[in-house]
Order: structure tokens, then sequence, then C-alpha cells
């Protein structure tokens, strides 16, 4: 399983951004998925979740209401949709994906075994 993320970039405050995660392999369907990003200096942290069917979702308290985490199985891609972007979202996001016989969504680094190379957000005025 290999994972690709894009769409980060230079933006406002204010401003939104999609980021998207493609994965190749025949499993994406059954892998939970996960966002993360790391600001510099800082450590990894968990952003957002989202299991096989997509109903099932969660978020860092940090971006509730402002990020949407979504999937679309048909073309092996997740997605986080990023509202309201702030200076404090700046960081490298990275995509991650759990095991394909874990079902549910995890704020734990430590239950995704495939990462994607991350994509940077860099949100300044």
């Amino acid at each position: 399983v290999q994972l690709q993320a894009s769409g980060g970039g230079l933006v406002e405050p204010g401003d939104s951004l999609r980021l998207s995660c493609v994965v190749s392999g025949r499993t994406f369907s059954r892998n939970v998925m996960g966002w993360f990003r790391q600001a510099p200096g800082k450590e990894r942290e968990f952003v957002a979740a989202i299991n096989w069917s997509g109903v099932g979702t969660d978020y860092a308290d940090s971006v509730k209401g402002r990020f949407t985490i979504s999937r679309d199985n048909a073309k092996n891609t997740a997605y986080l949709q990023m509202n309201s972007l702030k200076p404090e979202d700046t960081a490298v996001y990275f995509c991650a994906a759990r095991p394909t016989n874990r079902v549910g969504t995890s704020p734990l680094i430590g239950e995704y075994n495939n990462w994607g190379q991350g994509t940077e957000v860099t949100v300044s005025s």
C-alpha cells in the first residue's frame, strides 16, 4: 500500500484548502484513514480519521467545525477539507492508513502502519 498526499500550499488566514490522499492497492475500502500534522519543532498530532464506510469520523478538538474528512472508495482517495484556516494550522500534513483488519477510527499514531510523504500547509498573511 502506498499513499500519496497532495493539495498543500500557502494561504491566508480564513482561506480554505482541500488535501487529497490517493492510496494504491486493492484494500482501500477496508482501511480506516487518518490525517495527522506536524508543525515545526512539534510532535506529530492527530487531525481527523474516517472509517471504512465514511460514516464514522473523529476530529481533534482544534479542528472541529472547520475541517471535514471524507473518502471516495471508488477513487481510492481520502480528503481533508480545511476551512477557516488559522496560522496555527501551519504544518506538514500526513495521511495514514490503519491495517485492513482494524475497524474503528483512532487518534493514535501507532495504530496506523502506512504513511504518505506529507504535504505542506502554510497559513500566513
